[in-house]
């Protein structure tokens, strides 16, 4: 049985790594090789949300070994898992305006339900896994809880900063206004959250889960650049399918999907150490 989890993992890994590097050396073939308005660029951006769509799929199938809804820490993956679904949700329905409407991809749109939605799916994902480690603000100390909210906070500023110079608030669009405003403190709230969670987690199960969340922090943090960049370029004109926003994205699926995998891994050391005994 043991035997047969470890083939589905090491097939998970496989085939994610071979999509990432797959659509990595496309990507810089795109940028070295072809002008931005190159249509290589656009079917680029159209089709890597199969990344994530297998990461939704693995992750699902981790947090099953983790007892799914039925633990707080199945749950903490599931709704990873549920973060990754929403960004295809998202991706697709951008792709559908594209090719199907053939328009340039409104900004918001239904597609914002999906991207914005993984915001608030990866805020209750990092809290269930908070929980999970047993966070409590009273067992972090004073200068660890000041880093988790300093950090974020600096990088909060630093985006509305640079994002909000020249920045209009057109109250005609309220939405646009909210989602430009609410991207960056969801992120920087899961952020928050995910330091937090790191310096619990050092100590659980001697520190072994202490490098999963270290993952798990740059996948997030990777997503904030990402969600970022595409919102600075997009308002500013200079966004293209395929641009370096998009790469970011496949750099934050990736390594959330190599997190998720490096849980499954402590399922099987204990699954092993049972057998042993």
């Amino acid at each position: 049985m043991l035997s047969n989890s470890n083939s589905h993992t090491k097939l998970s890994y496989t085939v994610s790594l071979f999509i990432f590097f797959a659509f990595t050396a496309w990507w810089i073939y795109n940028q070295v090789a072809l002008s931005p308005s190159d249509p290589s660029n656009a079917l680029f951006s159209d089709t890597y949300w199969v990344l994530p769509l297998v990461g939704g799929a693995v992750g699902v199938w981790v947090a099953k070994q983790w007892g799914g809804f039925k633990s707080l820490f199945g749950k903490s993956i599931l709704f990873f898992s549920f973060g990754l679904l929403a960004q295809v949700f998202g991706q697709v329905t951008y792709t559908y305006y594209a090719r199907v409407q053939h328009i340039d991809a409104p900004y918001p749109s239904i597609g914002d339900i999906g991207y914005f939605g993984s915001v608030i799916l990866y805020i209750i994902a990092i809290s269930l896994l908070a929980k999970t480690v047993g966070a409590s603000l009273s067992r972090v100390g004073t200068f660890k809880r000041f880093i988790a909210v300093l950090l974020p906070a600096m990088l909060l500023a630093a985006s509305y900063i640079v994002f909000l110079r020249d920045y209009t608030f057109d109250w005609s669009h309220p939405i646009t206004v909210l989602l430009d405003l609410g991207y960056p403190l969801g992120q920087a709230m899961y952020v928050s959250l995910a330091i937090l969670t790191y310096f619990l987690s050092r100590g659980l199960l001697g520190g072994i889960m202490k490098n999963k969340v270290i993952l798990l922090l740059a996948a997030l943090l990777v997503q904030y650049s990402a969600d970022y960049s595409f919102l600075f370029r997009f308002n500013r004109g200079t966004w293209y399918a395929g641009d370096f926003s998009d790469y970011l994205y496949l750099l934050a699926y990736i390594l959330m999907i190599i997190a998720l995998l490096r849980f499954k891994a402590v399922v099987d050391k204990g699954k092993a150490d049972k057998a042993v005994e």
